[in-house]
């Protein structure tokens, strides 16, 4: 697995890389409430927002960590979004492909990941 900055994590697996958030993104927006998935086949840039959570405390944006493809999404969060906090790996919110697999690369790891969110 790898992490971003922005407390998503993306687990590459023959050639589709799955993304959600992390643990602690989800117990820093509290309880989730709603969450507006993309469309599959959606053509996704780096940075562009992907996806939409509202929770009881915030609404939050989670961002295209990777340009590439949506080729799947989550749809049981749709019905219930209180999995990302129930298990914030297992609620993962979309699946891609992606045309720069090399930034992968750059990304930390769970032990960079780990130290980064304890500064």
């Amino acid at each position: 697995m790898k992490f971003t900055e922005d407390h998503e994590w993306l687990d590459e697996n023959d050639g589709i890389v799955t993304v959600g958030i992390t643990e602690h993104a989800a117990t820093q927006l509290g309880d989730v409430v709603f969450v507006d998935l993309p469309e599959v086949g959606q053509e996704v840039t780096k940075g562009e927002e992907v996806v939409v959570i509202e929770s009881v405390k915030a609404a939050s944006d989670i961002m295209a960590p990777l340009d590439g493809e949506i080729v799947e999404v989550n749809t049981a969060l749709a019905d219930a979004p209180g999995l990302v906090n129930e298990d914030a790996e297992a609620a993962w919110f979309f699946r891609m492909t992606t045309t720069t697999p090399e930034e992968m690369t750059d990304m930390m790891d769970e032990d960079q990941y780990k130290a980064f969110v304890e500064d």
